[in-house]
């Protein structure tokens, strides 16, 4: 299994996807907990998700590539 380095507190356990070539595990991240971690570091809320987005989100890194969850994050406005 692929990990994020220097986010295992992170990591909430592992899950079973499927790909084309048959289920495999990978491990499943709180991204929240991860944006935390960033702000820690000196990254402001915007900075911590914009860097999520772009450097983890958007890295497809084969099949074992991990998922992250945004449990309590909203992507949409309510209406």
């Amino acid at each position: 299994m692929l990990k994020i380095d220097g986010h295992d507190n992170a990591i909430m356990g592992p899950a079973m996807v499927w790909s084309d070539s048959g289920q495999h595990e990978v491990l499943v991240y709180d991204a929240e907990q991860i944006r935390e971690n960033l702000m820690k570091d000196g990254m402001s809320f915007e900075e911590a998700r914009e860097y999520i987005e772009f450097n983890i989100e958007g890295a497809y890194m084969g099949k074992h590539t991990p998922v992250l969850v945004w449990s309590q994050d909203m992507w949409w406005d309510e209406e």
